[in-house]
Order: C-alpha cells, then sequence, then structure tokens
C-alpha cells in the first residue's frame, strides 16, 4: 500500500516540478516584453496596451500556476519559530493537519466563491476595458480554480508524504 502513496506522491510531485518549470519561462518572457514596452516608449515614442497587459497576464500565469511548485519546494510563507524546531514527525503532523483544515477549506471556497464570477465573465467572452488591450480576460479569470486544483492536487502529495513519515516509512 505504502508503495502505491509513494508512487501516486512521486507521479503528482513531477506534474508539479514540471509545470513549475514551464512557468518559469515566462518570467524571462515577461522581461523580455518589459525591455520591449521601455524601448518603444522611450525610444519610439510607441505604446502598446496589449503588450503591457501581456505582461500583466504573464504575471498571473506565473502565480497562479507557481502556487503548487512552492508548495511542493516549502517556499509559502509560515511562521517557522516552532516549526523548524520541530522533529521531522511533528512536522508532518502540521503538514498534514495544515493541508486538511486550512489548504483544503481556503482552496475550495476560492474556486465555489469564483464561480460566477468566472462563468458571468465566460458568458460574454470579456475582453480588457482598454481599447487596443487583450480580448482574453475570461482566460485570466479562469485560472482561478486552475490554482485551486494544482494545490488540491500538491495538497494530496504532501498528505501522502506527511503519512509515509508519520508511518515510519519515509524520513
Amino acid at each position: 500500500m505504502l508503495s502505491k502513496l509513494s508512487k501516486i506522491h512521486q507521479k503528482i510531485d513531477q506534474f508539479t516540478e514540471s509545470l513549475g518549470k514551464a512557468i518559469s519561462w515566462f518570467t524571462v518572457l515577461m522581461v523580455l516584453i518589459m525591455v520591449s514596452i521601455v524601448l518603444l516608449r522611450y525610444g519610439f515614442n510607441i505604446g502598446w496596451i496589449a503588450m503591457q497587459e501581456s505582461v500583466l497576464y504573464l504575471h498571473a500565469f506565473v502565480f497562479m500556476l507557481g502556487c503548487s511548485y512552492t508548495l511542493k519546494h516549502n517556499g509559502h510563507v509560515r511562521v517557522d519559530i516552532f516549526y523548524r524546531r520541530f522533529s521531522i514527525k511533528k512536522q508532518a503532523w502540521v503538514n498534514l493537519l495544515g493541508c486538511i483544515f486550512l489548504l483544503f477549506p481556503v482552496t475550495i471556497f476560492i474556486s465555489v466563491m469564483s464561480f460566477d464570477y468566472i462563468t458571468s465573465s465566460w458568458s460574454v467572452m470579456e475582453g480588457s476595458r482598454e481599447a487596443g488591450g487583450l480580448p482574453g480576460v475570461f482566460i485570466l479569470k479562469s485560472l482561478i480554480p486552475l490554482l485551486s486544483l494544482t494545490l488540491i492536487i500538491q495538497a494530496i502529495s504532501e498528505i501522502l508524504k506527511s503519512v509515509e513519515i508519520l508511518l515510519g516509512h519515509k524520513n
């Protein structure tokens, strides 16, 4: 049974790692677009709203889809005053209970509360309010449930790892 749990969390971790590495390339693209915006604006007095909004969209993709990668690598902010002094088993309990009683409810709440917001955006194929802006605001808003989904998937992996530690099969 534990080998199955281990295989499951390893597959989830591989998915999250691949997603995180793919999304990280968006930061390079953001820098290139931002440099282009600055050069066009101050060098040639040309401004394109769509280019500026594309940086915003990429930024949203990086943060919304990078959250699960950050969770996998224990990069989220937490109060480490006590946690870092805990034994591995106590840390596993904190991670397990934190995922079950904090992360799951919050991500489910975010998904439920954003449902009408997202569906209304899709129903009108919402675009930018700015003239010359990008037309896919509805796609951007669709990142909200993807954030929740990827966090829940990675939380399952974290729970499985914690269970392995608590059962003494991993340190």
